[in-house]
């Protein structure tokens, strides 16, 4: 069981990097939820899972330890609100550049030169249309 879990925990943690490396903001914010699961998966399977057990030493017997979970707990909410400004930082600057790309530009285009635009003519322009 042990190495189930660990697999499985390698195994989002490999697929969150992999969407992280990706050049889209959408599967970076996908990749970094996918890290903060397996995070929270790891911390909450460090704690152990005890069954049966209090969370609180009142006599003898096994005791649970609350800390994991608190943590997790917390990890959840953090995760929450950076995920939502992360999200608001790529609509932000899908807007300013006119890209979803992390670095701002489409591949193969000049680094200066916005997203729509074509040798300096705006894709209106290029259409007969007013730039």
């Amino acid at each position: 069981m042990e190495f189930l879990l660990a697999s499985g925990i390698g195994f989002v943690t490999a697929c969150a990097v992999y969407l992280m490396l990706r050049g889209r903001t959408f599967t970076v914010v996908l990749g970094l939820s996918m890290l903060g699961y397996a995070v929270n998966v790891f911390i909450f399977a460090m704690g152990r899972l005890w069954s049966n057990a209090q969370p609180i030493l009142v006599g003898s017997g096994p005791v649970a330890d609350p800390l994991p979970q608190a943590l997790v707990l917390t990890a959840i909410v953090i995760g929450f609100a950076t995920t939502g400004f992360v999200i608001e930082l790529a609509l932000r600057s899908r807007h300013e550049s006119g890209s979803d790309h992390v670095d701002g530009h489409e591949p193969g285009q000049a680094p200066g030169q916005a997203a729509g635009q074509t040798a300096g003519l705006t894709i209106g322009a290029a259409r007969g249309g007013q730039a």
